[in-house]
């Protein structure tokens, strides 16, 4: 029997694919017929990203220590410096163990879908079930996720306005007309000027670097030293009401894990990378380590030259804006680092557009969505997923306007993020997993971590579980609608709308990928 030279998309009965597991290792995705010189353009979209921007590309998009260094208010009242030292070690290992794990299925299979292609290609059971039930929390996820890095610029900038203006008093118009604003300029280079996305990829990982080396060197040279008893032993549980040690140490540890979450989203470029099954998962390998290594060093630096919790406002949306004003004594300088804190920022809001719009055009070529046939469409001259782009920017912008409504409905809805790309981790690596143990083994790409891939797996499901169990527990009490974590319940309706969708119409509708013999 000959294999067909594409995959060709089929909606199959459960009963037509409960062998799924041995087809699909002959399967060659579209990834995997470009990385062979096949079909190099499957799909419309033109592979231009070189090696140093899909590197680029996942370190910036997770800018873990940036990331930290403006959320960590968060970590002080949960836990605080105890919290944040050995939370950065254990997020480090975790997500490094999360990391190789989908390097490992990308390598095998490359694919825009990621996580909902690889769940349905590798469960023992029901694929189409699990393949639509993933994507709905992948897409849902991502979607949401959009609203986090314009949130994040919005407080850097009333931020720094309030620390130069004291007068000035931030409204929440002005919140969301500043997110409107830093999400207008990447989603015009995502729509027009997608081929200077190398240069910018390339100009946010030298500033990622150098500025990382910048406020390490101002911290030890300008910063008043703190005591090892203070970074190793000090643990607060008396700020957020909950005064227990346990709860607030894991709560604490989120802020670390929330800083190197994300490194999936190179994945939903892959049919953009040259050499996909090689670079894709080098990409998120790099991603993983040199981001947490990074963070590691900056929470040790930061933790030992900050000075006293006593010189930062306990009212301060920004710590980090009085740590530095307190190391140099300088406005200027202070506004400098902040600054080019957000320029990083800034950058990684152009690989989340790309990405996200993707990952949509993906499910909805694979009939997971409403209308899928209108967000599949490929613009033949822009050779982009157009409509898809523009939902993800649609999405965005209402986001920004609910800030102005309710501040709690926004935080509601972007914490989403975090809870459901855990949730979209587990499941494809539980089930590759499952494979290896009852064999026969999956077929392996380019880069595979042998003998310690079941131990790897595991580490990883297990880190995933510890996380995600902290996660729809509220940071503050006594719990508020204002405090309250609707990171559960917001989570809980995607998948019950996931769950509708599947009996009302996705179980006809969603299409997995499976080679025809001939």
């Amino acid at each position: 029997m000959a294999l067909n030279k594409e995959t060709e998309l089929v909606t199959a009965d459960l009963d037509e694919v409960e062998h799924a597991s041995g087809i699909v290792e002959k399967t060659l995705t579209p990834s995997d017929q470009a990385s062979q010189g096949r079909d190099p353009n499957p799909h419309g979209l033109e592979r231009y990203i070189n090696l140093s921007s899909v590197v680029n590309f996942g370190v910036i998009i997770l800018a873990s220590w940036e990331s930290f260094a403006v959320t960590f208010q968060f970590a002080l009242a949960n836990g605080g410096p105890s919290s944040m030292f050995y939370g950065s070690i254990l997020a480090s290992f975790g997500v490094c163990a999360v990391g190789f794990s989908l390097a490992e299925l990308a390598s095998i299979d490359p694919t825009v879908g990621a996580q909902y292609r690889w769940s349905a290609n590798f469960a023992p059971a029901a694929p189409r079930f699990w393949g639509l039930l993933q994507g709905w929390i992948t897409v849902s996820a991502w979607c949401f996720a959009c609203g986090g890095p314009p949130s994040i610029l919005s407080n850097m900038i009333s931020s720094m306005a309030i620390f130069n203006y004291p007068t000035y008093t931030p409204q929440r118009w002005h919140t969301s007309l500043i997110m409107i604003a830093t999400i207008f300029v990447p989603f015009v280079f995502n729509l027009w000027f997608r081929k200077l996305l190398d240069g910018i990829e390339l100009t946010g990982g030298i500033i990622h670097i150098i500025l990382f080396i910048v406020f390490i060197v101002v911290l030890i040279v300008f910063g008043q030293r703190n005591s090892s008893d203070f970074v190793f032993h000090t643990l607060i549980d008396d700020i957020s009401g909950w005064n227990n040690s346990g709860v607030s140490w894991g709560l604490g540890l989120l802020t670390l894990t929330f800083s190197v979450t994300g490194f999936d989203s190179v994945l939903h470029m892959s049919d953009e990378v040259k050499k996909v099954r090689t670079r894709v998962p080098r990409s998120i390998i790099l991603a993983c380590t040199v981001n947490a290594l990074m963070l590691f060093i900056f929470v040790i630096i930061l933790l030992f030259y900050m000075g006293p919790l006593d010189n930062i406002p306990s009212d301060a949306p920004l710590p980090l804006i009085y740590v530095l004003y307190n190391a140099t004594g300088s406005k200027a300088a202070t506004n400098a680092l902040v600054s080019l804190v957000a320029v990083v920022c800034f950058c990684a809001l152009f690989n989340i557009f790309a990405s996200v719009s993707r990952l949509v055009w993906c499910f909805a070529r694979d009939k997971g969505l409403p209308f899928s046939e209108f967000f599949a469409y490929v613009h033949p001259t822009l050779q982009l997923p157009l409509n898809a782009l523009l939902l993800v920017g649609f999405i965005v912008t209402i986001l920004s306007l609910i800030y102005i409504a309710s501040t709690t409905a926004f935080n509601a809805l972007i914490s989403l993020q975090a809870f459901a790309l855990h949730v979209s981790y587990f499941l494809p690596i539980l089930f590759i997993l499952l494979r290896k143990l009852r064999g026969p083994p999956p077929p392996y790409g380019p880069f595979k971590l042998g003998a310690l891939g079941i131990p790897v797996n595991i580490l990883a499901l297990c880190y995933l579980v510890y996380v995600v169990s902290w996660m729809p527990l509220p940071n503050f009490l006594p719990v508020t609608k204002d405090n309250m974590n609707y990171a559960g319940p917001i989570f809980g309706a995607v998948l019950i709308g996931a769950l509708l969708d599947w009996f009302i119409s996705g179980h006809k509708r969603f299409a997995i990928p499976i080679t025809r013999y001939e």
